[in-house]
C-alpha cells in the first residue's frame, strides 16, 4: 500500500469536487477520515514488523506517521479556516441557490428522509458513532426508500453514492439544528441531548 499515492488520489477527489461550501467542508471530513485509515495502518504494520524484529522498517513506518499526523494537523487547520470564512447562514442560503443545479428536484430522496434514521442509528450506536458504521445503520433503514438516483455513484467520486452525500449534508443540517454535536472527535457523529429530546418527540 503507497500512502502518498493514497493521499494522492484523495486530493484529486477534493479538486473534482464541486466545490461548493458544504461540499469542501463535507470533502475535508473525508479526506481527514481516510488520513486516519492510513494512519492506523502505518501504526498496524509498525507492530508487525517490530514484532517480526525489522527495527529499520518499524522506524521508517514510524516516521512516516509523525509525518502523516502532521499532514492531517495543517489539513485540520484548513478545514477550520474555511468554516471561519463563513456564516451557518451563509452555507444555508448557498445550498439553497446552487443545490438545484445538480440533479433536477424531486429525483433524489430529500434530506427529511434521513433525518430521523442518522439520530436513530446514533442513539443505537450508545449516542456516538463512526461515519461508517452510522451510515450502514442509516442504509439498513433507509433503502427501501432510496431510488436509483440516490443508488448511481457520483460522479465526482464513483466509490460514493448519490445518497451517502445526501447523508453527509443531512448532518451538517442536524449540527446546525443543534441536534448533533459540531464538536465531536474526527469521523465521530454525536447526538446532542436536544437531538435526543427532538427523536423523542417523534416517537
Amino acid at each position: 500500500m503507497s500512502y502518498s499515492l493514497l493521499v494522492l488520489d484523495i486530493l484529486i477527489y477534493i479538486k473534482g469536487i464541486n466545490m461548493e461550501q458544504n461540499e469542501v467542508n463535507i470533502a475535508f471530513e473525508i479526506l481527514l477520515e481516510k488520513i486516519e485509515k492510513v494512519f492506523n495502518f502505518l501504526n498496524e504494520e509498525g507492530e508487525t514488523a517490530f514484532k517480526t524484529q525489522d527495527y529499520e522498517k518499524a522506524r521508517q513506518l514510524n516516521e512516516n506517521g509523525e509525518k502523516l499526523k502532521q499532514f492531517q494537523e495543517k489539513i485540520k487547520v484548513l478545514q477550520t479556516e474555511w468554516q471561519n470564512l463563513f456564516s451557518k447562514r451563509v452555507y444555508s442560503s448557498s445550498r439553497k441557490r446552487k443545490s438545484k443545479g445538480r440533479l433536477k428536484r424531486g429525483l433524489r430522496t430529500p434530506e427529511s428522509e434521513f433525518k430521523i434514521p442518522i439520530l436513530e442509528a446514533i442513539v443505537s450506536l450508545g449516542g456516538e458513532g463512526k461515519t461508517s458504521k452510522i451510515l450502514e445503520l442509516v442504509f439498513q433503514k433507509i433503502k427501501h426508500k432510496l431510488n436509483t438516483h440516490d443508488l448511481e455513484p457520483r460522479n465526482s467520486n464513483p466509490e460514493h453514492k448519490r445518497w451517502e452525500n445526501t447523508a453527509h449534508w443531512t448532518r451538517y443540517s442536524l449540527i446546525n439544528e443543534g441536534l448533533l454535536s459540531d464538536n465531536s472527535p474526527q469521523g465521530i457523529w454525536e447526538i446532542t441531548e436536544k437531538g435526543r429530546s427532538f427523536l423523542g418527540s417523534q416517537n
